[in-house]
Order: C-alpha cells, then structure tokens, then sequence
C-alpha cells in the first residue's frame, strides 16, 4: 500500500502545485465588486424613482388645487350669467337703455296681407326714481326736525314703481345645458 499512497502523494502534490496555496482572494474580489455594485445601483434606482414618484404627487396635488380653482370661478360666472338673464333685470337694463315695452304685433301673412292691428310702443312711466336736488341746495329748511325728510322731497320721489312683469310663456328656458 505504501506504493499507492506514494501515488496519491505525488499525484497531489502536482495537484497542490497547480492550484496557489494560501487564501484565494483573487477569485472574491470581481465577485463582492459585482455585487456591491449591483445594490448600490439597485439604491440609487429606488431613490430616483421615489423622487419621480412624490414630484408627481406634488404635482397633482397641485393640479387638484388648481381644479377646484377654476370650477369655483366657473360656478361664480355662470351665477353671474344666471343673474343677469332673470327677467327683472333684463327689463330694468333694457329700460336704462331707454327700450319701452312693444304694443300687440302684426304679422305680415304670405300673401302680403296684414294679419293683427299695428300699434306704435308707447314709453309707460319709468321705475327708476327721480334724482333728488343736491343737499347743500336745499338748506335747513328742508328737514323736517325729527331728521326725516320734508314732504316736499317725499313727494317728489314716485310711491310705487311700474314694473312690467312678464307672461307666463315668455319666462326663460331653465335646460340644464346652461
């Protein structure tokens, strides 16, 4: 048996003087670099797509805001135009342009005659009270002394005021487009 373990002995020292002897560091190194690049990377990829993901959020935090915004504004000016489309104050505007109710309508018929009686718009009293003279025209005596206003000045402004109310059928549509 010594022969074989004279074999063995030599087949591996010519083994063991193939291989370094000692701690093979060498063949660990590209290995642990590999690896701690590839988590430093895997870090620094997480890092740029949290930042991505909260600079998005801000952002739509901040479109959220601007949305509200706007629908705020949007309902005041549709408020406006509802306002301003009520019959009452498309009557007292159109009088401020000195626009006057129109009589009974004719219609011309197509074979050119006249259906209905023509009448020209008369101008009916307007609603808007009369200006009254300057204060510091007036004088002393012009107030009464309880502070009120004399009756002459009380006379001069209108007890009621005219107002045309419109028909039934002529009220605005209320669709629910507007």
């Amino acid at each position: 048996m010594t022969g074989t373990a004279e074999q063995m002995k030599g087949r591996a020292g010519r083994l063991a003087r193939l291989m370094p002897s000692g701690p093979s560091t060498a063949a660990r190194t590209p290995f642990v670099l590999l690896v701690v690049l590839l988590l430093a990377g895997g870090l620094i990829s997480l890092l740029l797509l949290n930042s991505a993901l909260n600079e998005g959020s801000f952002r739509l935090s901040e479109l959220e805001r601007e949305t509200t915004e706007l629908t705020d504004e949007q309902q005041a000016l549709q408020r406006d135009v509802d306002s301003y489309s009520e019959p009452d104050a498309l009557e007292r505007r159109a009088r401020e342009l000195g626009m006057v109710p129109g009589g009974s309508p004719a219609f011309l018929n197509p074979d050119g005659t006249v259906s209905g009686v023509p009448e020209r718009a008369t101008a009916a009293p307007s609603p808007t009270a009369v200006p009254e003279p300057e204060a510091s025209t007036a004088g002393p005596s012009s107030a009464s002394p309880s502070g009120s206003a004399s009756p002459a000045s009380a006379a001069s402004t209108p007890a009621s005021s005219a107002t045309i109310t419109p028909s039934p059928s002529t009220s605005p549509s209320t669709s629910p487009g507007r």
